[in-house]
């Protein structure tokens, strides 16, 4: 299990969300213009509810969502 600490260090940006829980996010962009966002979201102890991915086209809009835990469920188109 990951700390406060280290998914700080991990992931630039969070947010607190109701239930003390926290939402961290990564955005990395791609040379085409896209972009990819990796989501962790924790609960108040810092253990993982969610992991996922999503992708942004080179105009903002979202355009797909990869769920990878608890199950990976592979790319969806949104």
């Amino acid at each position: 299990m990951s700390t406060r600490e280290q998914n700080e260090r991990k992931f630039p940006n969070w947010e607190v969300l109701q239930g003390g829980g926290r939402r961290y996010w990564l955005d990395v962009a791609s040379r085409s213009g896209w972009k990819a966002r990796y989501v962790k979201e924790v609960d108040s102890n810092e253990k993982t509810l969610r992991f996922y991915q999503e992708i942004y086209d080179d105009t903002g809009r979202l355009v797909e969502v990869h769920h990878k835990y608890p199950v990976d469920l592979g790319h969806r188109e949104v």
